[in-house]
């Protein structure tokens, strides 16, 4: 089984530019986009699909802003949008779809925004999710989150970390909540497969950044420790453009 992530900054955007073509080759079965940035009748219905797949649409309320969607191959046994909480769920941010295995958290992470000023609302939303999963691994059950973290979790997940100190998405207080994130059950997939590679997943348009390979980790797979045996690989897509970030897939052994 193959998962693939994409912050698309648009999804408006990306067909525009045909940003999808790689979407066959890859072959992901699941595939979960975020920063969407649209309400569906702002495309048509061919445009919101892609052959083979079923879609979620999570919209934010704000136009232009936020929202994600998920593409699955094969039916899921539930799809739910968000977390029952207004001041998270307006924005767009969460799909979680259950099959018979796992639950498929689809997630956009709020950024600490423009003067940090969004931090501790985007710390509540770590500490909410992370009370949720903690109930369904007291369940029993197996959880793989993904998505746009907007945040990079050690100074290997980015190319200047000394310079982003005091910067939202290398802030110490959010960086702990990835640690915290492993501590209760989780493993991040790439870094334990592949501890002393230097690869990111976003690059700023400014200063030929993604030419320069100047970037940051900011894509993940989260997984419950018992699916990390099933894990066999995780690649980062560096080569195919679109966005400021570039997908990332998980292939899991059935």
């Amino acid at each position: 089984m193959k998962i693939t992530t994409w912050n698309v900054n648009g999804f408006r955007a990306i067909l525009r530019k045909d940003a999808l073509q790689w979407v066959p080759e890859v072959d992901p079965d699941v595939l979960c986009l975020q920063e969407i940035k649209l309400q569906l009748d702002q495309i048509s219905d061919d445009e919101a699909s892609i052959d083979g797949y079923q879609s979620v649409w999570n919209p934010a309320e704000r136009k232009g802003y936020s929202g994600t969607a998920t593409f699955h191959k094969i039916s899921q046994l539930a799809v739910e949008k968000g977390f029952g909480l207004e001041k998270f769920d307006n924005e767009g941010r969460v799909i979680r779809s259950k099959s018979e295995d796992f639950y498929l958290y689809n997630i956009y992470f709020p950024n600490g925004g423009q003067g940090n000023k969004r931090v501790p609302y985007k710390l509540e939303f770590y500490e909410k999710l992370l009370e949720i999963c903690d109930d369904l691994h007291e369940k029993g059950e197996n959880i793989i989150i993904t998505g746009d973290f907007n945040t990079a979790h050690n100074e290997i997940d980015l190319a200047n970390p000394k310079s982003n100190e005091k910067n939202t998405g290398f802030l110490p207080e959010e960086r702990v909540w990835i640690d915290k994130y492993l501590e209760h059950g989780f493993v991040d997939a790439f870094r334990e497969l592949y501890p002393d590679r230097e690869d990111y997943t976003w690059w700023t348009y400014r200063f030929n950044s993604r030419e320069r390979d100047i970037g940051w980790r900011l894509d993940y797979f989260l997984v419950s420790k018992p699916l990390m045996e099933r894990v066999e690989d995780v690649v980062i897509h560096s080569d195919i453009m679109g966005s400021d970030h570039c997908p990332v897939s998980i292939i899991l052994r059935d």
